[in-house]
């Protein structure tokens, strides 16, 4: 079972610290360990509670109401309550079926934004909020790699599903090579922009993840691209610099590139690539060459 402090549980369900011990000392629903030097830590069981009361308080429920439920009272509300959901709620949501790893809830859930939102608002609004607040939890090692591999597993299948329900682009549009280098495996943004490509008529060429940096001319020759999208996500020892002057001198198209700030800080300002800061960026390049 894993343990959490106060600030950790502030971080993750958005209750401010003067709250939790106001209820702690008001209400039954909030019992918190103590340490031997009297700090206070929360359960599992109390940071999903905590996550579901707080839905229920930003649509109109009295904590003093929410104190006398039961765990499946509150249930109830909760699936009543997320039918008009906020994206705050939402983002809540899919955390706690992330931790129970409640694939027919996280599932249902993107399924749902995906018809209301479209996949470009879900992944901006929804799915990149949602990974922000979770990386709370797997930077302080909550979650186990187990339930990262299963989140992310969901979300590709949604954005293939997606993907494939666009028309097939026409013989002569324009093409686009996407690919992640080497030691980078987070490819949901990546995913986003093969989404976006298509939808414009692009014909994209899509390598997925950790593709070594010598096999891109290769690729290049055979699918004759007009343009490339990497993205980098993941600090790593090797110099991003490195990977993009190998794969510069193969080619002279057009690079786009995007990721982690703190990451790409050092090429940025390449005049050989095309930093994209967000999808706009993307869909203004795009235009640009069609």
């Amino acid at each position: 079972m894993s343990v959490y402090t106060m600030a950790q549980i502030v971080a993750l369900t958005g209750v401010k610290a003067h709250t939790l011990r106001k209820w702690e000392t008001r209400y039954n629903f909030l019992e918190p360990e103590r340490t031997d030097t009297n700090i206070r830590y929360y359960s599992d069981k109390q940071l999903k509670k905590l996550m579901n009361i707080g839905i229920l308080t930003r649509n109109g429920y009295r904590i003093s109401k929410i104190d006398k439920m039961s765990d499946e009272e509150i249930h109830k509300h909760i699936a009543t309550t997320l039918i008009e959901s906020s994206e705050e709620d939402d983002i809540s949501a899919l955390i706690i079926s992330a931790l129970e790893m409640d694939e027919v809830t996280f599932d249902s859930i993107l399924k749902e934004q995906i018809v209301k939102r479209g996949l470009l608002q879900t992944t901006t609004q929804i799915i990149y909020p949602f990974l922000n607040q979770i990386g709370v939890l797997w930077g302080i090692n909550k979650v186990m790699p187990a339930q990262e591999h299963f989140v992310s597993n969901l979300i590709k299948k949604k954005m293939f599903a997606a993907i494939d329900a666009l028309p097939y682009p026409k013989e002569d549009a324009p093409v686009i090579l996407m690919f992640l280098t080497e030691n980078e495996h987070h490819e949901i943004g990546l995913l986003l922009a093969y989404y976006m490509a298509r939808d414009l008529g692009w014909k994209v060429y899509y390598l997925g993840q950790n593709v070594p940096t010598e096999n891109i001319q290769q690729v290049i020759d055979i699918v004759k691209p007009n343009a490339m999208l990497s993205m980098f996500i993941t600090p790593t020892q090797e110099s991003i610099k490195t990977k993009l002057d190998a794969i510069l001198e193969q080619t002279n198209l057009p690079y786009w590139v995007s990721g982690n700030p703190a990451v790409i800080e050092d090429v940025m300002e390449d005049d050989r690539i095309g930093f994209i800061s967000k999808p706009d960026d993307l869909i203004l390049k795009l235009k640009q060459i069609d």
